[in-house]
């Protein structure tokens, strides 16, 4: 069993900040996470932002066009699906939870496109309720690192609720992406540089074996 806060806090220790765009609303956090699905963060931040600008909230959004909102998120992965998504997302907060972001899991998976990762973001970032969200990065990292050996997302957040304590979760993905993405990357992680390398099973088992390969060439 690999010791969880100490290779935690030696992540945190070098990952930088994460930037949200939006930090005190539910609502904006669930349309920003579902627009950043297959889409950089510059682009999505970009596309979350106009639309903020022009709608303001889920009332104004509610009585958008389609096309109006796919012009505007344009440069986001699958607009023409995410477009009429956030509109009816709009219209059930508006009509089935009085213009409020529900607060539980079980609720905010009913809503159209709003799968386990994105309602634990809004339960961690748009609430403060300790989640673990599930992306890319958290489990490309937790799985190499041998935290866990999960075969799914779904897998996974169960895995990792069992070893993370609960006052570490609320920053848990944050702090996971921004390793995920400078340090732990998919292609070519710097793993002469990891802190938590001594702890790792992907260092030990694929990157030291390879450099003793190309060490005999």
């Amino acid at each position: 069993m690999k010791d969880f806060e100490t290779i935690y806090l030696r992540i945190r220790e070098v990952s930088p900040e994460h930037h949200f765009e939006f930090t005190d609303s539910p609502f904006w956090i669930l349309i920003t996470t579902i627009l950043s699905q297959r889409t950089k963060d510059a682009v999505t931040d970009a596309a979350a932002r106009s639309l903020y600008s022009k709608y303001h909230d889920s009332k104004g959004l509610e009585n958008a066009s389609p096309a109006d909102i796919k012009a505007i998120i344009k440069n986001v992965g699958f607009s023409n699906v995410k477009s009429e998504r956030i509109i009816e997302i709009a219209k059930i907060i508006n009509h089935e939870y009085n213009g409020i972001v529900p607060d539980t899991h079980d609720e905010l998976i009913k809503l159209p496109g709003t799968g386990s990762k994105t309602a634990n973001i809004v339960l961690t970032q748009g609430f403060g309720i300790p989640a673990i969200a599930v992306d890319t990065h958290v489990f490309r990292v937790t799985n190499r690192i041998g935290l866990i050996q999960a075969k799914d997302p779904d897998h996974a957040e169960e895995a990792l609720k069992k070893i993370i304590p609960e006052k570490y979760q609320i920053e848990f993905n944050p702090v996971l992406v921004e390793f995920g993405k400078n340090i732990c990357k998919p292609v070519s992680p710097k793993c002469d540089i990891c802190p938590v390398s001594e702890f790792c099973d992907y260092y030990h088992n694929v990157y030291v074996m390879a450099k003793k390969v190309r060490g005999k060439n």
